[in-house]
């Protein structure tokens, strides 16, 4: 179960990065509000998820997770820039949050 908080919180993570861009420095009111809401969630799943996990291998997924989801995110519907090692990159990424989900241990 905690291991399941860490990767929704690792969505969420996606979504408050993605809302900070569409936020514009925080000018933009929705994006804002939403920022704030997936910040807290992710924030707040993986406070949960930390009570089981030990911090190393959650924080390293729960990063991983945000990182490759936004830049997927950001090359499907933001118009970034796809190239054939960012592919190759964020698949090494999300090799490693795996690799990192079936080393960590729970308390």
């Amino acid at each position: 179960m905690a291991w399941l908080l860490v990767v929704v919180a690792g969505i969420l993570e996606t979504g408050f990065a993605v809302c900070l861009k569409l936020s514009h420095g925080f000018t933009r009111i929705l994006p804002t509000i939403a920022f704030a809401v997936f910040a807290l969630g992710s924030f707040g799943l993986l406070t949960l998820a930390l009570k089981k996990l030990d911090v190393g291998p959650a924080y390293a997924v729960w990063t991983g997770i945000g990182a490759a989801g936004t830049a997927i995110y950001g090359m499907v519907f933001l118009g970034d820039l796809v190239s054939t090692l960012k592919i190759v990159s964020i698949s090494f990424v999300l090799i490693g949050v795996i690799g990192l989900q079936l080393s960590g241990s729970s308390h």
